[in-house]
């Protein structure tokens, strides 16, 4: 059975993983810090004092007897390509949908609802692309800030997040049909997947195949 470690910046995001991957044999072991999430309208808040935090708490994960490390906040894992070797494998919540970005090469609209998480987000996401696309036939990215709804997060009121964000995305699918919508957070996940029924269109989250990916990085297995 293989070890991994979860850090989440909010602490709502330990049931969608426990539930993305309870038909695997794995024990996830689960890490919260919700402080740079707090810190993110700070007038000194930058992308380096992100760095470093997240640096150093995987630094310390990576001594706890895991076999990997799994990155579930979008914030954190824009980080880490820029983060110090570590002994053992770290997947970020969004390294699947880059790989089918990659094999599919379409227009897509990434949504958020966290502000803090959209430019460093789109910057891994272009730079990734960069380095591992063709330079002919790379995908089209939009982002787009869905305002308002993180603090329902960050105030405890998720149903409300979820009802307020399903109708949102539920719009979105209907209004941009030319598009690939994306929820690029993984807190949007559960709404996603009820605009999707709703709305008949897919919209693709960190969870859509989470689940190979891991397979494929980290070799977990059923």
């Amino acid at each position: 059975m293989s070890i991994i470690a979860c850090f989440h910046a909010h602490h709502s995001n330990i049931r969608l993983i426990e539930q993305a991957l309870a038909s695997y044999s794995v024990e996830l072991v689960h890490y919260v810090d919700p402080g740079l999430d707090r810190l993110k309208h700070d007038e000194d808040f930058n992308s380096t004092l992100v760095r470093e935090k997240v640096n150093q708490t995987l630094q310390w994960m990576s001594r706890c007897h895991a076999d990997a490390i799994l990155v579930t906040c979008t914030l954190f894992a824009a980080a880490l390509e820029q983060m110090q070797p570590l002994p053992i494998p770290v997947t970020g919540i969004d390294d699947s949908l880059l790989a089918m970005m990659r094999r599919q090469p379409k227009r897509y609209l990434l949504t958020f609802t966290n502000s803090a998480t959209v430019e460093p987000t789109m910057a891994r996401y272009r730079e990734h692309l960069d380095r591992h696309g063709a330079d002919e036939d790379k995908p089209e990215l939009e982002a787009l800030l869905l305002p308002g709804l993180f603090d329902m997060v960050m105030r405890g009121d998720q149903d409300g997040y979820l009802a307020a964000l399903e109708e949102a995305l539920h719009q979105l699918a209907l209004e941009r049909k030319d598009t690939c919508l994306v929820a690029a957070q993984l807190s949007m996940a559960p709404a996603a997947e009820q605009a999707s029924l709703s709305a008949g269109v897919t919209i693709y989250t960190p969870l859509s195949s989470l689940g190979p990916t891991l397979e494929r990085d980290i070799g977990i297995t059923r």
